[in-house]
């Protein structure tokens, strides 16, 4: 573990737009010199990625337009937490919204800074595993109701990822870290001081 660093203060923090559950904030940061930086924050409520690895060591993907990307992308499943959700109930519920299914086993593989220059989401790891049909028929969004569900070999994964068929950050950091854990070489989460 690295020392910290000098000390920033953020002196104040004002809201100059809202969007749907996105806000930017503008901020007042205070460097260790004494130095008044501006800063921009996109407030985000935080998500969760879900590695649902089957009986035959094959991974739930959904193939889903992104229109940030323009385009179709494979990914695991993962969704936004709701307010005061806690992230294992926001993981149960997008697995099942998603793509159908509960799970009996949810570990906790990590949790990890989106893009922590401009935004504080905070995405959470989960593995889930002994799968079954989910007993809701939750309502479909748009994006759900047109993804395409599929399962891959979780050992094939790594071969996607380094073809560019599987390009999203957190399927990629989910994807690698439920291997290891499953292959015994990854113990999970652990929270502590960073």
């Amino acid at each position: 573990m690295t020392e910290p660093g000098p000390d920033f203060e953020v002196r104040s923090s004002r809201s100059v737009a809202r969007t749907g559950f996105l806000e930017v904030m503008e901020e007042d940061v205070v460097a260790p010199d004494g130095e008044v930086l501006t800063r921009y924050t996109v407030r985000h409520p935080g998500a969760v990625v879900i590695v649902a690895v089957d009986e035959h060591e094959r991974v739930v993907m959904v193939r889903q337009f992104r229109s940030a990307a323009r385009g179709h992308l494979l990914e695991v499943p993962a969704g936004k937490r709701e307010p005061d959700e806690e992230p294992e109930v926001t993981a149960r519920r997008e697995l099942e919204e998603e793509v159908g299914l509960h799970a009996a086993d949810l570990v906790k593989l990590s949790e990890f800074f989106n893009s922590p220059g401009f935004t504080d989401e905070l995405t959470h790891v989960y593995l889930a595993r002994s799968l079954s049909p989910a007993a809701s028929g939750a309502e479909l969004k748009a994006e759900e109701r047109f993804m395409e569900v599929s399962r891959i070999a979780l050992a094939e994964a790594e071969a996607l990822m380094a073809t560019g068929a599987i390009r999203d950050g957190k399927s990629i950091i989910g994807l690698v870290l439920a291997r290891r854990y499953l292959e015994g070489t990854y113990a999970g989460f652990t929270p502590g001081e960073p």
